[in-house]
This record gives C-alpha cells, sequence and structure tokens, in this order.
C-alpha cells in the first residue's frame, strides 16, 4: 500500500484477490473462463470497421450484459469499460481503425 509503483486502493486490491479466487472457483467447476468469455459472441471475432478513433466506443451493451453476467459470479471492478478494454486486448473486438495495417490483418 506505502509504495506509490503499484496500486495502493484497497478495494482494488481485494476484488483482484477476489476475482483471482473467482476465477479459480470457476475453473474448479470444469468450465474454461476463456471459452465463458468468447460464448458471448459464438467465438468469432467482431469485426468493427471505425474510420475515426473518437468513434470507437468505451463499452458497449455487451460488455455491459458480460459485466453483469461476472458480477453474476462474484467478480468484482468489472464494469462494462474494463470488460470492453479485456474484449479489446483479447481480440474479441476488431477495433483498429480502416486504415490501420492491423486492422485488415485482423479481419482475415
Amino acid at each position: 500500500m506505502r509504495d506509490s509503483r503499484l496500486i495502493r486502493n484497497k478495494l482494488k486490491i481485494e476484488a483482484t484477490i477476489n476475482n483471482a479466487q473467482c476465477l479459480i472457483e470457476f475453473e474448479k467447476n470444469g468450465h474454461s473462463f476463456s471459452d465463458y468469455l468468447w460464448s458471448f459472441i459464438n467465438h468469432k471475432t467482431l469485426q468493427n470497421n471505425y474510420e475515426k478513433l473518437d468513434l470507437v466506443p468505451a463499452q458497449t451493451t455487451l460488455s455491459s450484459n458480460i459485466s453483469k453476467a461476472l458480477k453474476k459470479h462474484g467478480f468484482k471492478f468489472v464494469g462494462p469499460k474494463i470488460v470492453y478494454s479485456h474484449m479489446q486486448a483479447l481480440g474479441m473486438v476488431n477495433d483498429h481503425l480502416k486504415s490501420c495495417f492491423r486492422h485488415k490483418q485482423l479481419k482475415g
């Protein structure tokens, strides 16, 4: 908590521990967390075609639905914006601008 290089919000630290326990419990029950998340989009990347960065959303109805589902499983600090960022990081959504070389590569 005293190290300024780290997260010092006690609730976020506790949520991280809680979420790790939820993930362990989830998989202990024979479920793949990855498969669970990808099932929301039928295991296919959502292809977006944004022309400008300011058109890329911070959250969507889908990320809100996933957020609610995760909270029902006991996860904390998983709001729609965090979930959407996670979806982008996992490649669940292709939000590269159409002008970006990665957009075409990922559209595959």
